[in-house]
């Protein structure tokens, strides 16, 4: 980490301490200080989508934005705590867009799901994501860490270090667990 993302750490967890204690101008300036980094994610979710779709990138965020401000006091800890939650609402927002699309009885984007190194065909973006997300949910009754990984490090983008940080492990054990994950994983959506 070099100087200039130590001090944006040290910054990010100090507006959680404030927002924690109710400031919400701490609130407002984190999210201005997160922006750049979560609307990457988002867009990185975005690019997984091809041909027609309905989602626009800032509208994905606004929305999991508005979900944590919502929600009910988090107990933050640092600044991985404060991605991996909003890895968890990114991904809520795209299932619960699917879901929508699905019960509409309309036909959604095209997805290519890199995280499987699929061999490049279209899928229906709203099945395949309710379908990795059932293989999700089964995977965290196998083995809730890795689960867990896998949402760290696909749906919210953390690096190694960084999820490895939130789950309070070593990036070793986390290339494992996310080694497992991707064969798990691609097995059960074969």
């Amino acid at each position: 980490m070099d100087m200039q993302d130590d001090r944006e750490t040290h910054e990010i967890t100090g507006l959680l301490d404030r927002w924690r204690l109710g400031d919400m101008d701490a609130a407002n300036e984190l999210m201005e200080l997160a922006y750049a980094d979560l609307h990457r994610i988002a867009a990185r979710e975005m690019r997984r989508e091809h041909g027609e779709h309905t989602l626009q990138t800032t509208a994905v965020l606004h929305e999991a934005y508005l979900r944590i401000f919502r929600s009910a006091p988090v107990k933050w800890k640092d600044r991985s705590h404060f991605y991996a939650v909003a890895a968890q609402q990114l991904r809520r927002v795209l299932l619960d867009h699917a879901r929508r699309v699905l019960s509409e009885k309309r036909g959604g984007g095209i997805v290519k799901l890199s995280f499987l190194e699929s061999d490049g065909t279209g899928i229906s973006v709203d099945e395949r994501l309710l379908t990795l997300d059932a293989a999700l949910a089964r995977l965290e009754d196998l083995d809730p860490r890795a689960a867990k990984v896998v949402e760290l490090r696909f749906f919210g983008g953390l690096t190694e270090s960084d999820a490895a940080e939130v789950l309070d492990i070593s990036v070793a054990t986390l290339k494992r667990d996310w080694d497992f994950a991707k064969t798990w994983l691609a097995a059960q959506l074969a």
